[in-house]
């Protein structure tokens, strides 16, 4: 049976630290699960420590896969991950898995479902349409879409083009299935049984913050201090390589805040707070969405 660890959790609780630790004691590799350093040139505000990972001496992979003009989805995640934890695996070391994007989590261990790559035709017309209407496009082929979604994915024009590629997928599926049949989810396509997700003894950790009080000093002391280390000279340098802010690596918290600042939209103290502020919902929701995970240990920090 192969071994496989996943470190999860809140933001600001130290799970990288924590699967570095890991790593050392048990010959370990780490696969990076986080939706923000997935992408190069994102280093300071996505808090991706590499002079720390270098000297750690521990390998990596899955960081700066991607330029922040391109998507990144839990399915690009799950079909770069599979091989390399497999190839891990070969190598008679741990896989260790940690980031705070659950979803690329959820779809590599428990599988979609539908399998559904991103279509960049469907995306460029879709990027010309305002969220009102997508909202509009999805409830045409979902009627129940809004029910499945939170108020801020709801409103978030990235994840209502990502569900209107999935349900639209999902309708020429089950159109092309004989009567009675079912689209079958990813995890049941066939692997190399000896090196298999599914043939996988996985333990998974979640890190989570005690209380309100010390997720908010834990994220307000995390974002000064990257405003200190050069967040906002990092964004102006994203700018001149000709990233624009509606790329989907800078539709995320901080950079979104700092472009917003540089515009001339607020002051940097203001773009402060509200990164500080858009940090703790974000947190809030990871646990919402996590807790009903009932293989994760919780440990508290």
């Amino acid at each position: 049976m192969n071994d496989l660890v996943v470190i999860t959790g809140q933001t600001a609780t130290g799970k990288s630290k924590f699967a570095l630790d890991l790593a050392k004691r048990s010959d370990g590799e780490l696969i990076n699960a986080d939706s923000r350093q997935v992408y190069e040139y994102l280093d300071i505000v996505t808090g991706k420590d590499k002079d720390e990972l270098k000297k750690s001496g521990i390998k990596v992979h899955l960081l700066d896969v991607a330029t922040p003009n391109q998507s990144f989805s839990s399915y690009d995640f799950v079909e770069f991950a599979e091989p390399i934890i497999q190839d891990i695996w070969k190598r008679k070391k741990t896989p260790i898995i940690v980031g705070g994007s659950y979803l690329y989590i959820k779809h590599l261990l428990y599988g979609q479902d539908i399998n559904v790559p991103p279509d960049e035709k469907q995306r460029k017309t879709l990027n010309k349409l305002s969220v009102d209407k997508l909202q509009e496009k999805l409830l045409s082929i979902d009627e129940s879409a809004q029910t499945k979604m939170n108020n801020s994915d709801w409103n978030n024009p990235r994840r209502l083009i990502r569900k209107i590629e999935i349900a639209t997928q999902s309708v020429k599926s089950k159109a092309c299935l004989p009567a009675g049949w079912s689209v079958k989810p990813v995890r049941s396509k066939k692997y190399d049984t000896q090196y298999s997700i599914l043939n996988t003894q996985y333990k998974m950790i979640g890190l989570k913050h005690k209380s309100r009080e010390s997720l908010v000093d834990a994220i307000t002391k995390r974002v000064h201090k990257r405003i200190a280390q050069g967040a906002l000279q990092e964004v102006k340098n994203l700018l001149k390589l000709g990233y624009k802010k509606t790329d989907p690596g800078l539709q995320t918290i901080g950079y979104k805040q700092l472009i917003k600042h540089l515009e001339g939209g607020c002051t940097l103290e203001e773009a402060t707070a509200d990164w500080i502020n858009k940090e703790v919902q974000y947190a809030k929701r990871q646990y919402t969405f996590m807790k009903k995970d009932s293989n994760i240990q919780w440990r508290e920090v």
